[in-house]
């Protein structure tokens, strides 16, 4: 099978950073599917993984964690899904990525494809969708409610980073089935635009300071806050702007320690995201997951989220998927970069 992998950790500018390979196809079995995959998309976590984890003895390793595709093969113990069924899921951090035409993945972290969307617009959402929904459900316990209530809560989040592709989702999730007030930020004008469009009742710039503009709003003190980078720097912030026992929850990785004890005057609480870690220990709740996605799936059909799609990059191929990494590790992409069909290429075996 046509591949994207790597044998090792070099920039993204070099061409041997990432190649076009051929790998043989995997057999699903146990509790595996085997999916044709037919569109993904980037995530900072590929680019992290490929600059800090090189494969041993000279193998290629195929990264990868957002994916669209078909069940062609289901393995003994597999019940939820059937060959034909089409699917949208993140996978699994310690096994073959998504850059390939065909990839194994555990049934109990996929949800059916939204039904309305393209492969493509589908293949935005799956890591981010994931990441978001446990940062606002499980880890801020912000409250749910029907996506046809009007009924406003006294919670106000703060989205830091919400042009981003988990903080365009986030912001939607929040929007659809929260009565929360929401606060985005973004710097750039366009920036500001798309987070304004996806339903962020306000828009402050993290480029400035944060506190003044938001006092400026007069909606109250911030009870929960999303931190989706850069941490490190607006974490006194975020300490005077929380009301008590207001929470955090972050996802990124900070370039110094936080000094935690700031908050406990407040008795606010400090959460970390990492949607891998289900996946990665085997929990008992691993199918919260595919729940979760299949309950996101709904809510696009139904009309009330809408695909984070920023760029269509074309194929699946090296030279692709090398222009998302720099777009990524840039810092400056909106919302996500997707790849969908693999072309013809020289391929290295």
């Amino acid at each position: 099978m046509k591949a994207v992998g790597y044998s090792k950790s070099l920039p993204i500018n070099d061409s041997e950073s990432l190649l076009d390979i051929v790998l043989p196809q995997p057999i699903a079995t146990g509790r595996d599917l085997l999916v044709k995959v037919k569109a993904i998309a980037v995530n900072p976590v590929d680019y992290k993984i490929r600059q800090r984890f090189a494969p041993d003895g000279g193998r290629y390793k195929v990264i990868g964690w957002d994916a669209v595709g078909e069940v062609v093969a289901t393995g003994e113990a597999a019940r939820q899904f059937k060959p034909g069924d089409l699917v949208y899921y993140a996978g699994d951090l310690n096994r073959q990525g998504a850059n390939a035409e065909y990839q194994l993945v555990d049934e109990r972290l996929v949800g059916s494809k939204p039904k309305s969307l393209s492969d493509a617009e589908a293949a935005a959402l799956p890591l981010t969708t994931i990441t978001a929904w446990e940062m606002l459900f499980e880890h801020l316990a912000i409250k749910q409610q029907s996506p046809d209530s009007a009924r406003k809560s006294n919670e106000v989040i703060l989205v830091v980073g919400a042009a981003g592709g988990v903080g365009s989702i986030l912001v939607q999730i929040a929007k659809a089935i929260t009565g929360a007030t929401i606060i985005g930020t973004a710097s750039r004008e366009s920036s500001q635009a798309w987070v304004k469009k996806l339903g962020a009742h306000h828009v402050v710039d993290h480029s400035k300071p944060l506190q003044p503009q938001i006092e400026a709003l007069r909606i109250g003190a911030v009870t929960h806050v999303a931190s989706l980078t850069h941490t490190d720097s607006y974490f006194a912030t975020y300490i005077e702007l929380l009301a008590p026992f207001g929470k955090i929850a972050m996802i990124d990785d900070p370039g110094t320690p936080l000094d935690v004890m700031k908050m406990k005057f407040k008795s606010l609480s400090l959460h970390i995201e990492f949607m891998f870690a289900r996946s990665m220990f085997q929990t008992a709740d691993m199918d919260e997951q595919g729940r979760l996605l299949n309950r996101v799936a709904d809510l696009i059909d139904q009309g009330h989220i809408r695909t984070t799609v920023g760029k269509n990059l074309g194929a699946i191929n090296a030279a692709n998927l090398r222009t998302a990494h720099a777009e990524l590790e840039s810092g400056k992409s909106i919302g996500k970069i997707v790849l969908e069909g693999f072309s013809e290429h020289r391929s290295r075996i």
